[in-house]
């Protein structure tokens, strides 16, 4: 399975960059390194390892379905796009922003081959539930 993940997230004035690369890597752990063009910020890009923090913290929030409707929602072709809040991403939880937060959130890209692969990401990430409990987990 050929998948890219690519994370960004702003770094303000008022903030730590060492602690948004904290919140960062207790969710989604990729390497990471300073961006100064444009808003100051860090990025990094991964791959499907670089999943598998999310793939459980969504399971023991139990939070699939709103996961699996974020992940849905922000697909484009063979992508997929959301938001995590970093202040909620620093003490290792996950949370999904309803809107735009005034520190700016985690932006992951989930990047496949094609629709079908990236599909198959976001039934492992978070596969559709009855009563809150998945119908089928699948492996990756």
């Amino acid at each position: 399975m050929s998948i890219i993940v690519r994370v960004y997230a702003p770094v303000h004035p008022t903030e730590i960059g060492d602690k948004v690369k904290a919140a960062i890597a207790n969710i989604i752990p990729v390497g990471l390194h300073n961006q100064d063009s444009g808003t100051p910020g860090v990025c990094g890009e991964g791959d499907i390892e670089s999943l598998r923090k999310l793939h459980r913290f969504l399971r023991d929030a139990q939070i699939l379905d709103t996961a699996r409707n974020y992940l849905i929602s922000g697909i484009d072709g063979n992508m997929t796009r959301f938001r995590l809040n970093k202040q909620v991403a620093y003490v290792g939880k996950v949370n999904f922003p309803a809107g735009e937060e005034s520190l700016g959130s985690i932006y992951v890209e989930i990047s496949a081959i094609d629709h079908e692969e990236l599909l198959k990401i976001i039934d492992w990430l978070a596969p559709e539930t009855v009563d809150g409990e998945p119908v089928m987990e699948i492996e990756l």
